[in-house]
């Protein structure tokens, strides 16, 4: 008896099943066969509830067979079929180098985000990420950190003043790939990460069931990360560095409390209203950095909102950008990456609608969440800290990143989603 169970694709609809319509796969003899119609994104939509169905069966093993598996179709039935621990095994159709690659570079995300606060700290997510990074291209990539007070030295007060509660002290990462090795060489783009590995909230204190979920505040590293492994196997030839902002937003007689004023290295002062909006702070400090090496495109990835996911909900990604060409470009990649992504809106004017009449800006509004339009004024915030008022800037705020329970797409914890298209931007 085969230890594996083989899965077919077919459009030719059979009427004597003893299975509803409406089941994803359906289970025979020789396997189990999805049916699949002419519209390709329900037809994605369908193969990758087909996966989770046959996890949800107790299965650990398939065969893709047949000729009408191409790479998308089996990427989709890809992410259905895993479980939380990734310990599932597909034998690929075809192109099983490519899809083996794309699937360990997710788990890879996954396991990042699904780790235990334990295990997942400032340190040990930094020591993780450029151990992987070397791995892949040990010629091309050097590494830096920056941790503890010697935040201050260099100027990067947000990360500092969030991180500086916990026994774990916070840090800025910088992995440098250049393959061409030339140490003037330009700096094509830098992908910036919020690091947060566990975030109480602060003494703007989550309740215990906002809290359970939070060592996924670090997705947006992991996210960027994941993006970086990709683009380098596929072959990116040009100078990236990638920017974790990484600290733990903790409680004790040390941490930032709300009035509090930050002044960060370009001199802007932000007043703390509330601190949980941590995420804003350690990414302003990573978009200061990008704009000193005169990065000519700045990627951030954050799960930095209840709003954006509350406008798209856990399916898709939000993107933010006062540069609509760039944006556009973005969102057809997205699209030809079977990733859901949708825009909200950010103009300039957005930079003021957090204000202080203490210092330049606060941090957020001083109500529930941030009030009407959150993610908007979230984006805007960071939009004060872009270089060249945002021209070559692009805000990913992730709410597809993580779902606490299992749904008919994806499994329990991190799902990856966004590390194709960003790695994709990067390609292009």
């Amino acid at each position: 008896m085969s230890s594996t169970v083989s899965v077919f694709v077919s459009t030719k609809k059979t009427e004597q099943s003893a299975w509803k319509a409406s089941t994803p796969a359906v289970m025979g003899e020789q396997g189990a066969t999805i049916f699949i119609g002419d519209n390709e994104a329900d037809n994605l939509r369908k193969i990758q509830k087909a996966g989770r169905q046959l996890d949800n069966l107790g299965i650990n093993a398939v065969k893709l067979m047949g000729d009408d598996w191409d790479i998308e179709r089996q990427w989709a039935f890809s992410n259905g079929f895993t479980d939380t621990l990734t310990k599932n095994q597909i034998e690929w159709a075809s192109d099983a180098e490519t899809l083996r690659q794309m699937r360990d570079t997710a788990a890879w995300v996954r396991k990042l985000i699904n780790l235990p606060p334990n295990e997942i700290y400032p340190e040990s997510l930094a020591q993780m990420v450029s151990e992987k990074l070397t791995a892949v291209a040990p010629d091309a990539i050097t590494v830096r950190s920056i941790v503890g007070d010697e935040l201050i030295q260099d100027g990067r007060m947000g990360i500092h003043t969030v991180g500086r509660a916990s026994e774990r002290p916070p840090l800025m990462l910088v992995v440098d790939y250049n393959p061409s090795k030339n140490k003037d060489a330009e700096v094509e783009a830098v992908l910036i990460g919020k690091g947060i590995t566990f975030d109480s909230g602060g003494y703007s204190i989550k309740s215990s069931e906002g809290m359970l979920a939070m060592k996924c505040d670090m997705g947006g590293a992991a996210t960027v990360a994941g993006a970086l492994v990709h683009a380098i196997h596929q072959g990116l030839n040009k100078r990236v560095q990638l920017v974790l902002c990484c600290a733990e937003n903790l409680i004790d007689g040390s941490a930032y409390k709300l009035g509090d004023i930050i002044t960060y290295k370009d001199q802007q002062t932000v007043e703390i209203v509330n601190t949980d909006a941590e995420g804003r702070l350690v990414l302003a400090d990573g978009l200061l950095y990008a704009g000193e090496v005169n990065a000519k495109l700045i990627i951030d990835a954050a799960t930095l909102t209840g709003a954006a996911q509350v406008a798209v909900g856990t399916d898709y990604n939000a993107l933010f950008s006062v540069d609509d060409k760039l944006a556009q470009e973005t969102l057809t990649i997205a699209e030809q990456q079977r990733e859901l992504l949708w825009r909200l809106p950010l103009n300039q004017w957005h930079k003021d609608n957090c204000p202080s009449a203490f210092a330049d800006t606060a941090n957020s509004r001083p109500q529930k969440g941030g009030g009407s339009g959150g993610a908007s004024n979230a984006a805007g915030f960071l939009l004060r800290f872009a270089p060249n008022n945002g021209a070559g800037w692009l805000h990913f705020d992730i709410a597809g990143a993580y779902h606490g329970s299992a749904n008919g797409l994806w499994p329990t914890g991190a799902t990856a989603l966004g590390f194709r298209t960003i790695a994709a931007t990067l390609l292009k």
